[in-house]
Order: C-alpha cells, then sequence, then structure tokens
C-alpha cells in the first residue's frame, strides 16, 4: 500500500477528518476529532494504528513488520511497516479495525450520527 491509498483508503471511511496538529509531517486521520491513523508524509515508511490490546500483542508476535506504538501508547497503538511485510489485506483490516475501536469508544449520540451520515444501500446503487 502506497501513501495514495492509504490517504484515499482513510477517507472513504465515514466522517474522516485529515490534519496535521503535530507539525508539517505527520499527517493524522480522524473521526469525531479522535484519531485512528498516523503517518509521516515525507517518509512514508509506517503507519500509526489503535488496536486491541490482546491483539496487538498477538499480531507483534506473528508479524516482524508490526511493532509497538511509535510516540503512542504501547498497549493500544500499533506501527505497521509499509516495506510489504505485512500483507495489504491485513493492512487494510487493521485501518478498519482501527476506526471501529475508535467509532465505538465514541459517545452514542455521536456513534448514531456518523451511522446516519453513512450512504445508504440505495445511494451506492445510483
Amino acid at each position: 500500500m502506497n501513501i495514495e491509498e492509504f490517504w484515499d483508503f482513510c477517507l472513504s471511511k465515514t466522517g474522516t477528518e485529515e490534519s496535521m496538529p503535530f507539525d508539517d509531517k505527520v499527517l493524522v486521520f480522524k473521526v469525531a476529532g479522535k484519531i485512528y491513523a498516523a503517518c509521516d508524509v515525507d517518509d512514508f515508511e509506517s503507519v500509526n494504528l489503535k488496536c486491541d490490546p490482546e491483539r496487538a500483542t498477538a499480531l507483534r508476535a506473528e508479524y516482524s513488520g508490526i511493532k509497538p506504538g511509535y510516540h503512542m501508547s504501547k498497549k493500544h497503538w500499533n506501527t505497521i511497516e509499509m516495506s510489504g511485510t505485512v500483507p495489504f489485506d491485513l493492512v487494510v483490516n487493521l485501518i478498519n479495525h482501527s476506526y471501529d475501536l475508535v467509532v465505538e469508544g465514541l459517545p452514542l449520540y455521536k456513534q448514531k450520527q456518523l451511522k446516519s451520515d453513512e450512504p445508504s444501500d440505495s445511494q451506492n446503487n445510483h
């Protein structure tokens, strides 16, 4: 996955906003103001994604390209190398997992608001 694919995929998630709150190199993707993904735009070698702590530990044991989150909570974040050591499908799954974890942690009214912002199946068929 290259940076354009990563960027496009994150922006396709309902309610996602992008920003650079730390400096002009670190791009973050947020839903309802909460970060679920971050990467360096100049040097797209890895991405930081939120992860369930038990799953995070298991993934780190299985894949050499998945490490504790760089500059993030090591318990709740993983850094995924984008060198190809982690399969594309797993990267997509982990982006979805990170987004879902953040959404599940939002107050119910915000979750419902996001749900109402999702395109319906009838809109997708036109």
